[in-house]
């Protein structure tokens, strides 16, 4: 059984879930607006799991913030982080990554 969601809806599901907070409102609407795309390029249709986005995607505020977690030698810019995983770039600077 197959339920389309829209943004909202998409939304509600990480509060419910109690991980309301794991992503900003922009990243959120960022990684749904990706999620649509993926499914649509790749013909395919994604299970809704609050859960296991939260494990699979890392929302950062800027590059330093992710350098603290990564190191400075290996990511010196953003576009070093395409080479390794999924980035979802949006607002000034913010970007979410697939889990390393």
């Amino acid at each position: 059984m197959k339920q389309t969601i829209n943004f909202y809806d998409f939304s509600e599901a990480f509060r419910k879930a109690g991980r309301g907070d794991q992503f900003t409102y922009e990243g959120q609407r960022a990684l749904f607006d990706y999620l649509e795309q993926y499914e649509e390029d790749c013909d395919t249709e994604i299970e809704l799991d609050v859960i296991a986005l939260c494990c699979d995607y890392v929302e950062y505020d800027n590059l330093e913030e992710f350098q603290l977690d990564y190191g400075h030698e290996d990511y010196p810019d953003v576009d070093s982080i395409y080479n390794k995983t999924e980035v979802i770039e949006f607002g000034e600077g913010s970007f979410i990554i697939a889990s390393l």
